[in-house]
Order: C-alpha cells, then structure tokens, then sequence
C-alpha cells in the first residue's frame, strides 16, 4: 500500500501536464477539427517528459538536491536567471488558467458563474499549500484525479467505428491547412512536456526525501502516472473525433469537452468527469503555484518547500501567495482562462530547450551524480529530444502569428 501511494506523485504531475483545463480544450478541439491524426503527438510528448523526468527525479534521489538549484550553480546565475523569467512568466499564464479551469468545472456542476468562484478557488488552493502536508495534497489530488478514467469508458461505450479512427491517424482532414496542423502539433507538444513539470518533480522528490534506494519509485512514478495523463488526453480527443466530427461542429468550451461523456454515460458519467476536471484542474492549481514558489526559491538559495514549517520558509510562502494573487487578478479581468492556457502552451514549447538542455547537462556530470549519469541510449535519445525542441523554439511563434493561434 505505501508503494501506491509513492506513485500518486508521478499521477499528480501527469495530471497537471497532460489534463489541465488548456489540455482538456485543445485535445478536444484537435479531436472535433482533426480527428486522431494528431495523436502522435501525445505520445512523442510522453516518450519526452519521461526521458526528462526521470533524469529529473534521478538528479534528485542522487544528489539531494533540486533541478532548478543546480542548474543556477552549473550554468551560472545569468543563464539560471533566463531559464527563471522565461519559467515564471509560463508559469503565471498557466496558473491563472488552472485557477479559472477550477472555477469553470465548479460553474457546471453548480450553475453559479465561474468568475464568482475564481477567489474562493484562489483562497482554497492557498490554504492548502500553506497549511496541507505535501504527501497528503499529493495523494488527495492525484487519486481524485483519476476520475477522468470516465473518458477511457465513455468512449468503449459510444461504440465508435474504430476501424475509422485508426484511419484518421494517418489522414488529417484535407479543409485544415498545414499550418494549422503543425501549429497544434506544437501547442500538445508543449502541453505534454511543459517545464514547471520537472522543477515540480524534482522539488517534490526532495520534499519526499528522495535517496540512491527510492530510484525505482521515482520511476514509477514516472512510467506510471505521465504514460496514464497521455492515455486521457488520446480518450479525450478520441471522444470528440466520434462525436463532433462527423458533424463538423466547433468545440471551445469545457461544457462541449464533457458532453460526450454524458452521451456515453448518462448523469453518474457527466457527475464524475466534473469531479475529476475539477480534481485534475486543482492539482494542477498546486502544482504550478508551488513551481514557482520552488524556481525562485532556489535560484535565490532561500529556505523552500513544505517538509519545513511555514514561518521558517516566509518567503517561499510568499511568492506562493503572490503568484496566486497576481494568477486571480488576471482571470477576474474576465479574460478566457482556456485562450491564457492555449498561449501558455505555445510560450512553453519556444522555452523548453532552456529547460531541458541543463536536465541533460547535470544528469552527465558525474561530480552531481557519481555513477548514476546517463546511458548512452538516455543521451542519444536526449540529444533527438534536444534537436526536436530546437526546431519547435523556431517554429512556435511564427506559426502562432501565421495561424492566428490556431483559427
């Protein structure tokens, strides 16, 4: 049992980088314009965030310290301080949209508008993070989240032509043009292997009380919880190429994402997915408030993390407490919390080489790591990762800017 429960890590951040509320939307949306061809990138995404994970969760048990904490004392504090702006700017985006996807999940199953809930979100998720142990937010959130296991049923039971989505995979719809294609391609690419996502980890491997022994919970966690978030997203966006596709209907909005579960499952099926769209939004609400609290903490060498009393960590708390607040401020102007995420990913995937190239960099340094550096089938894959993301930091905005973000 305790065993399950050390893999609720790797759940909770899966959830937050596949099935936040941007993830939720563009999935669906990619479904209903683009049927399943663009399910490849799910699973490249997931192939990447494990690869970088666990050199994530290994530098941790290893060396005892974070990801973000070395990468300042080995890159220098002008290349960190870089890599930090370009993390809490994303950051910022993100947690307003998780705050307002929290908040939009609460609008359906109550009917009350979800601006009017945007700060009791906003107080909860604070609450909990000053006052809730890290294993039991962890454990209450990921497990919650599992939830959205309805979509994987809903789907069997819409009894879709299966023999026509294994067609889509390789036959994008003819009416949408290759850059809008590639541009989506781009934003799941950068949903899936968003940055904060290892800080997080790593982070909460230390909060953990990671060791060399805990290698292979970390890896659980890993090859666990991120290939379970890929599996929802695929069902996500497969329920939406059964239902809305054939009709050429336009999908933009939570409401429209869950319908097909309650087509598939009546009211229990739309009762749950709710609970878990909430349950994943919320986790994801931690998980990237905290990343920030962890990223600036740690480029400024300040006492950090929940394993220590609050008055001892003040000002971690505090960038807790600001983040969350700057986060409200930005969603109650009334913006779309989905459009903030939509950008967020795409200012993800133009930033994930200054993420990633210090990950493969301290996992080779054998002064950090002693024996425990990367093979070389972990080095050439990395290497393919790096030359990738290269390609997407050139490509993101331009195809942002031709496309319209994606109209």
């Amino acid at each position: 049992m305790k065993r399950l429960f050390a893999v609720t890590l790797g759940i909770l951040t899966a959830f937050g980088g596949f099935v936040d509320i941007g993830d939720l939307v563009a999935n669906g949306l990619v479904g209903a314009r683009f049927g399943m061809s663009l399910a490849w990138t799910v699973v490249v995404g997931v192939i990447g965030i494990c690869l970088f994970a666990e050199m994530s969760g290994r530098i941790a048990a290893v060396s005892g310290r974070p990801v973000f904490d070395l990468v300042r004392e080995r890159l220098g504090p002008k290349a960190g301080l870089v890599n930090l702006a370009a993390s809490l700017f994303v950051n910022l985006l993100t947690l307003a949209a998780e705050i307002g996807g929290a908040s939009l999940a609460l609008e359906l199953a109550t009917g009350v508008n979800y601006l009017l809930w945007v700060p009791a979100v906003a107080f909860v998720a604070w609450l909990v993070m000053w006052r809730v142990k890290f294993e039991t937010m962890e454990r209450v959130f990921g497990l919650a989240g599992l939830a959205l296991v309805v979509f994987v049923v809903a789907l069997w039971q819409l009894g879709p032509d299966w023999g026509e989505l294994g067609r889509q995979l390789t036959s994008p719809p003819q009416d949408e043009g290759a850059p809008t294609y590639w541009y989506y391609a781009i934003a799941l690419l950068g949903g899936a292997m968003t940055p904060y996502e290892v800080f997080f980890f790593s982070s909460g491997g230390v909060e953990e009380k990671w060791r060399p022994r805990d290698l292979v919970t970390a890896r659980a966690n890993v090859f666990v919880g991120f290939p379970l978030g890929g599996l929802m997203s695929i069902s996500i966006a497969a329920c939406a190429a059964t239902v809305f596709l054939p009709f050429d209907a336009q999908v933009d909005a939570l409401g429209e994402i869950v319908l097909p579960v309650g087509l598939g499952l009546g009211q229990i099926g739309m009762a749950l997915v709710i609970f878990g769209v909430f349950a994943a939004t919320f986790g994801a609400t931690l998980e990237t408030a905290l990343s920030s609290g962890y990223t600036l903490s740690q480029y400024f060498g300040w006492q950090w993390g929940k394993f220590v009393r609050p008055r001892s960590a003040a000002r971690f708390h505090a960038v807790l407490l600001v983040a969350v607040v700057l986060a409200t401020a930005l969603i109650l102007t009334t913006i779309d919390p989905i459009m903030v995420t939509e950008y967020s990913l795409v200012f993800s995937a133009a930033a994930l080489p200054l993420t990633y190239f210090p990950v493969l960099l301290i996992a080779n340094d054998p002064d950090y790591m002693g024996d425990r550096v990367n093979g070389r089938f972990t080095n050439a894959l990395g290497t393919f990762y790096m030359v990738l993301l290269s390609l997407i930091t050139v490509a993101a905005l331009p195809l942002m800017i031709a496309t319209k973000a994606g109209q």
